[in-house]
């Protein structure tokens, strides 16, 4: 991952062409900006799954798979400002949130508050806690995905057990003040439960006031898909009941089954079977990179690139959300009345220009930029050029 023995220093990415689509080679035909979607992997990603296939090719599978593990959770720990014993590598945030809403002791008559415009693997999970009797409220909000501290506070009820929110909203590009709101739950004994795929990587996303969380890596972590991370705060662990058990989360000496089943004793309990052993190795290889450019450094660009960008999509006549950038993540999503902008998308596209399109419940569409920290800004002046 280093460059040049120190480690890899974002300015000189941005401004070294040769650097830049070495260890991005996505850059050398592309312009990418759709990080929020499914981004490309860097070379050190791809290196990194090529040497797991290569091994697995000459030898058990699982060969060095204790050493792959140990380093993969000591980053994500470090990324999420969390204890190892915390995280539990078992895949996509599907799998990590389901995990949470199947898993609670829930009683007929609690409530989970949502926000039903959230991307679905926010909402379905807990949509269908209503088959046990849990009462499912919906926030209300002022503008799609402005979810404030003040805002949640004052949706809560006496039957409010948890509260589930994503980081950033996918499409208006908000970002909560997850700590912010975390602290307010926690004085009120509400448990809170965080999709952080949209800021994780791109933007700090510390566990401190967080209960539960969890996240897939092929967005802003740039790693592989169904790779992801989940986090159980250590003193829910007892409370969050596994809903699969097997060889790996429940102790089997000499992999004989017991009579009494003891599972593990820290987030390792939710990782049940075989591990996917070629996506966490190319996760393990994003994490490094991220830690080594440094998450505050990438926080920062990307604030400057979505300033810059959402000025500019104005000054072409384009309505953006949340232009001034005030509490947002990388998210840029504009609009134009009168303008298609599935076709603005697919003509960028044939310029090798990617943006994603995205729509709302209102079935309006919005092309949506999400720059990552080695875009540069040629990049997104192209961009703008071809709009």
């Amino acid at each position: 991952i280093t460059h040049k023995g120190s480690a890899m220093n974002l300015p000189e990415l941005q401004q070294d062409e040769a650097l830049r689509c070495r260890e991005f080679p996505v850059s050398g035909d592309k312009v990418y900006l759709a990080h929020a979607g499914v981004s490309p992997v860097p070379a050190c990603v791809g290196r990194a799954v090529a040497s797991a296939v290569s091994a697995a090719a000459r030898d058990d599978q699982e060969e060095g798979l204790s050493t792959l593990l140990r380093q993969t959770r000591a980053r994500a720990s470090e990324l999420l400002g969390a204890d190892p014993g915390e995280v539990a590598l078992i895949g996509p945030t599907t799998t990590g949130i389901s995990a949470v809403a199947a898993g609670l002791d829930w009683q007929e008559g609690d409530e989970v508050l949502i926000y039903q415009d959230d991307f679905p693997v926010n909402v379905y999970p807990w949509q269908a806690l209503e088959s046990r009797g849990v009462k499912v409220r919906r926030l209300s909000t002022p503008a799609l995905g402005e979810i404030t501290p003040e805002l949640v506070v004052e949706q809560l009820t006496a039957k409010t057990r948890l509260v589930a929110l994503a980081s950033c909203h996918f499409v208006s590009g908000y970002r909560i003040d997850h700590d912010a709101i975390g602290r307010l739950l926690r004085e009120r004994d509400v448990l809170f439960c965080l999709d952080a795929i949209q800021t994780l990587g791109a933007f700090p996303t510390t566990v401190e006031h967080v209960d539960f969380l969890a996240a897939d890596a092929h967005k802003w972590l740039l790693g592989p898909c169904a790779a992801g991370v989940f986090y159980v705060r250590r003193d829910l662990q007892d409370r969050l009941a596994p809903q699969a058990f097997g060889w790996n989360n429940v102790r089997c000496p000499n992999y004989v089954a017991q009579e009494t089943m003891n599972l593990r004793s820290d987030a390792r309990r939710y990782e049940a079977g075989s591990f996917n052993i070629l996506g966490i190795a190319g996760l393990n290889a994003a994490l490094g990179l991220l830690l080594e450019v440094g998450i505050d450094a990438i926080a920062a660009d990307l604030t400057t690139k979505r300033t810059g960008l959402a000025a500019a999509l104005q000054a072409k006549g384009y309505e953006v959300y949340f232009p001034e950038g005030q509490q947002t993540g990388g998210i840029t999503s504009c609009w134009r009345e009168g303008t298609d902008m599935k076709v603005v998308g697919e003509r960028l596209a044939a310029e090798n220009i990617i943006a994603s399109v995205r729509g709302d419940r209102a079935g309006r569409d919005y092309l949506r930029f999400s720059p990552h920290f080695y875009n540069t800004s040629s990049d997104i002046d192209l961009a703008l050029e071809l709009l």
